[in-house]
C-alpha cells in the first residue's frame, strides 16, 4: 500500500518537474502580426525600440568574419590585446585544439591582472574536460556554469543560455553562431569543418552587448560588474545603426519571436534567411506566406544531409509544403554543416547572433541578436547569401510531395517535441 502511494507521489513529482521544463514564456505571440509599414519607415524603428527595449544606436561599425579561419584569429587577437576586462559567454566550449588556444589566451590575460569572466552553459560545455576548466579557474578566471544540474534548479534545466557574446575592454564585441570547438576551424572545406559566421563590432552598441552578458552573470552569481572597466565611454566608430537585445524565458520574455514576426511583417521586397535549424511555428509560417503575397521574394538556406540533428531535419520538412506552394525558395547547403543564423529583410535590416529560427530559440533558450540597419551592410550580406547558394541545391515542391513514407511518419511522431529540438 505505502509503496504504491510513494511510487505515485514520485511519478507525479517527476511529471510536474518535466512539464515545468516545457513551459513557454508568459509573453508569447499567439496571433498574426499584420503588415502596417515597411522596413525603411521610421515607424518600424520606433516600434522596434518601444517593444523590444534597447534603443537603436548610431555610430557603430561591424566586420563580418567568415568561418574559423577568419573568426578565431580575430577573437583571439582581441583577447590577447585586452587591457581592462574580458567578458565571455558561450553555449559550446569543448576540449580540443581551439579550446586550448582560447584557454591559453584567457589565462595569460588573467595572470597579467586583467579581470576575466566566463559564462558557460552547463549542457553546452559538457565536452569540456575538467582539467581544462580547472586550468581556467587556477589562473584566476571567474568561470560560471549556467543552470547546472542541481536539485533546486531542476525546473530550469531545459532553459539554456545559447548566447554567444565576447566583449573586450568594454569596447570590442563579438557575436554570431560560432562555438568554441574544433568543428568550427578551417574554411568549411569538408564535412568535418562547419560553415559559420561571426561579427566584430565597435561603437556605442558594444555597451548593449556588455549588458547582455551581465544579464546572465547577475542571474548566476548575484554580483554586479560595473565601472569604466566594463562600461567605458564609447565614441562613434562608424555610421551603422544597431541595437542588441536579449531574450530569456526565465524573465517571461519572448522578444526574439516578436522581433522576427515584426520584421517579417514589415518586409515588402525580399527575405533572405540562413537557418541552421529551421522549425517555425504556424504563426511564423503564415507570416512568411503573407510576405510572399506582398511581393517579397523569400530565399531560405538550410543544411542538407550534413546536420548534427537528424530529428531537426525531419521536423523541419513538415512545413516546407505550404512554404514551397506559396513560392518560397528553399535551398539545401551540401558541402558541410551550415550553422549560419542570418536574416536579411529588404536589404535594409540584417539580424545576426545566436538565435535559430526555431521554437527552442524563441521560447526556451536565452538568446542574443544584433540588428544592423544599413543598406551597405545589407548589400554585403546579400552577396554572402548569393555565394552560399552556389554551394546549395534547390528543393522543389515536387520533391517534397515525393518524400518517403518514413519521412512522413517521422514528421508526425516528432511534432509534439518540435519545441525541444
Amino acid at each position: 500500500m505505502w509503496i504504491a502511494v510513494l511510487a505515485a507521489i514520485a511519478i507525479t513529482a517527476f511529471v510536474v518537474v518535466v512539464s515545468m521544463n516545457f513551459h513557454r514564456p508568459e509573453k508569447t505571440v499567439r496571433h498574426a502580426v499584420k503588415h502596417c509599414h515597411a522596413i525603411d519607415d521610421p515607424q518600424f524603428a520606433l516600434e522596434m525600440d518601444a517593444m523590444l527595449g534597447p534603443d537603436v544606436l548610431e555610430g557603430n561599425s561591424i566586420t563580418p568574419l567568415q568561418n574559423g579561419d577568419e573568426i578565431f584569429p580575430s577573437m583571439l587577437q582581441a583577447i590577447r590585446e585586452a587591457r581592462t576586462s574580458i567578458t565571455f559567454e558561450t553555449y559550446i566550449y569543448w576540449s580540443g585544439d581551439i579550446g586550448k588556444e582560447f584557454a591559453d589566451a584567457l589565462k595569460e590575460r588573467a595572470k597579467a591582472g586583467i579581470p576575466v569572466h566566463v559564462m558557460l552553459d552547463w549542457a553546452g560545455s559538457e565536452k569540456m574536460e575538467r582539467k581544462l576548466l580547472d586550468e581556467l579557474v587556477d589562473a584566476g578566471i571567474e568561470v560560471e556554469k549556467y543552470h547546472p544540474l542541481r536539485w533546486y534548479s531542476i525546473a530550469r534545466l531545459n532553459n539554456r543560455t545559447h548566447r554567444k557574446l565576447l566583449v573586450v575592454d568594454g569596447r570590442i564585441g563579438f557575436t554570431g553562431g560560432v562555438g568554441i570547438a574544433d568543428q568550427w576551424q578551417g574554411h568549411a572545406q569538408d564535412p568535418d569543418h562547419w560553415r559559420d559566421m561571426h561579427f566584430r563590432v565597435e561603437g556605442p552598441v558594444v555597451a548593449q552587448m556588455q549588458a547582455g552578458f551581465m544579464d546572465n552573470w547577475i542571474k548566476s552569481t548575484g554580483r554586479v560588474l560595473h565601472s569604466d572597466v566594463y562600461y567605458p565611454v564609447l565614441s562613434p566608430s562608424g555610421h551603422d545603426r544597431m541595437h542588441l537585445f536579449v531574450s530569456s524565458p526565465a524573465g517571461g520574455n519572448a522578444s526574439m519571436h516578436l522581433m522576427y514576426l515584426l520584421a517579417v511583417a514589415a518586409a515588402k521586397k525580399s527575405i533572405d534567411l540562413q537557418a541552421a535549424y529551421f522549425i517555425p511555428d504556424d504563426i511564423m509560417v503564415d507570416a512568411l506566406i503573407a510576405a510572399t503575397t506582398r511581393g517579397a521574394r523569400i530565399r531560405l538556406l538550410v543544411p542538407d544531409k550534413h546536420i548534427d540533428s537528424r530529428l531537426v531535419r525531419m521536423a523541419s520538412r513538415r512545413t516546407w509544403g505550404k512554404l514551397l506552394g506559396a513560392g518560397v525558395e528553399i535551398y539545401e547547403y551540401e558541402k558541410t554543416m551550415m550553422h549560419n543564423k542570418m536574416l536579411i529583410l529588404d536589404g535594409l535590416l540584417v539580424s545576426v547572433g545566436s538565435t535559430n529560427f526555431d521554437m527552442r530559440s524563441f521560447n526556451l533558450n536565452d538568446e542574443a541578436s544584433l540588428n544592423i540597419y544599413s543598406k551597405e551592410f545589407g548589400r554585403a550580406m546579400t552577396q554572402v547569401m548569393d555565394d552560399d547558394l552556389k554551394g546549395a541545391t534547390r528543393y522543389t515542391l515536387e520533391k517534397w510531395n515525393q518524400r518517403s513514407l518514413l519521412q512522413k511518419i517521422g514528421e508526425i511522431l516528432v511534432r509534439p517535441f518540435e519545441s525541444q529540438l
